[in-house]
């Protein structure tokens, strides 16, 4: 091979890895509203665990399993998780290798497999969602699935809540559409000047529709919506 050549290919080759590296370790930080309950709160604590985060409330019986989003801080969906599980809901939060559920889709199996309750939920935010669902089909573990501005790309054979907001830029409502008939017991819920990123509290995010209501409105909304599916549900 020509010398030039293999110059060139080796420094198409550290380009090429060092836009992996740069893409790979750059993510959303979690925005102080969502820091402040690293500590939890009178009614609920949070608890470092190897897996990420143990949100304990008041509730024994139901766990939920959340993947968060793609290359966004796991802390940043603390807020939500505190109100549900100040509402009943346990919720083990997972940290992902380098912020992406697809690199710690199994987590889930591990959680399960070390805990003791009667019902799980997997559950998570975009891309997180499609993992959790992800890990439902492959494995046939947990009761119901939750997708927050998210969709399965295959068959869920448990009850489904999805719920996204008007206003989200990021979804892709095509592929979205198509995936309801991966669903046989689908719940929908739309909320109403909600966007992709006030499901967390990480900031703007590129792409995304204007919010019409704030993310604690959007959140509220979202844990209602969440503790009555599971209160049918359970």
């Amino acid at each position: 091979m020509d010398k030039k050549l293999k110059i060139v290919i080796v420094i198409v080759l550290l380009l090429a890895l060092a836009y992996a590296i740069f893409y790979l370790t750059d993510y959303s930080e979690a925005e102080s509203t969502a820091k402040s309950l690293l500590n939890g709160t009178e009614n609920v604590s949070v608890v470092k665990e190897d897996y990420g985060l143990f949100v304990n409330g008041m509730g024994n019986d139901t766990l939920m399993i959340f993947y968060p989003g793609a290359k966004v801080e796991y802390t940043s969906y603390l807020p939500l998780l505190v109100e549900l599980a100040d509402g009943g809901i346990d919720v083990a939060l997972v940290e992902m290798p380098l912020n992406i559920a697809f690199f710690g889709k199994d987590a889930a199996g591990s959680i399960m497999n070390s805990t003791n309750y009667s019902n799980y939920i997997l559950a998570g935010h975009s891309l997180g969602g499609l993992t959790a669902a992800e890990f439902q089909n492959n494995s046939a573990k947990g009761d119901a699935v939750i997708l927050l501005a998210a969709y399965p790309k295959n068959k869920v054979n448990v009850p489904v809540l999805s719920i996204y907001g008007s206003n989200d830029g990021v979804l892709n409502g095509k592929a979205y559409n198509e995936s309801k008939t991966l669903m046989s017991n689908l719940t929908e819920i739309i909320i109403p000047g909600g966007n992709h990123e006030q499901f967390a509290y990480y900031g703007s995010q590129t792409g995304d529709g204007i919010a019409n209501i704030t993310p604690e409105n959007q959140q509220n909304k979202t844990a209602d919506e969440i503790l009555k599916f599971t209160d049918d549900l359970f």
